[in-house]
């Protein structure tokens, strides 16, 4: 691998997995102007994900771990497909039945999400990964 597709490799994990980690704060700690484990709980339980509050506190934890490890290049296959199941579930549960562009809430964005988790995941985390490291 060069070591520009590394530096490209290691932009996009860092800007989707902080992005990601940054979700997962808003869920379980009200940073960044969310809501906290009790109000995402409520909107949880509002849209038929329930237990709200064990919910919340899931997709909070696989958020901001799964953006953490990705930003680091850290067991990214898992970093990855956690990415990817809670886009899935955010289409599914939130933003399928809005169709597919995102100016009218829909998964456009969902799933571009999940495709570069997914991406990243099948291709490696690259040369600047703790992932090449640890396992190289």
């Amino acid at each position: 691998m060069t070591i520009l597709a590394g530096a490209g490799l290691l932009l996009i994990r860092l800007v989707i997995g902080i992005s990601f980690a940054a979700h997962g704060a808003q869920k379980l700690f009200g940073w960044f102007g969310g809501h906290g484990l009790k109000g995402t709980a409520g909107f949880f339980d509002s849209i038929g994900i329930k237990p709200g509050y064990t919910m919340a506190l899931l997709a909070g934890l696989g958020e901001l771990a799964g953006g953490l490890l990705f930003a680091l290049g850290l067991f990214t296959p898992i970093a990855g497909l956690l990415i990817a199941i809670t886009m899935v579930v955010a289409i599914v549960k939130v933003h399928g039945p809005n169709g597919f562009w995102a100016t009218q809430s829909g998964y456009e964005y969902n799933l571009m999400l999940a495709v570069v988790g997914i991406g990243i995941a099948l291709t490696g985390a690259g040369v600047f990964s703790i992932d090449a490291i640890l396992f190289s």
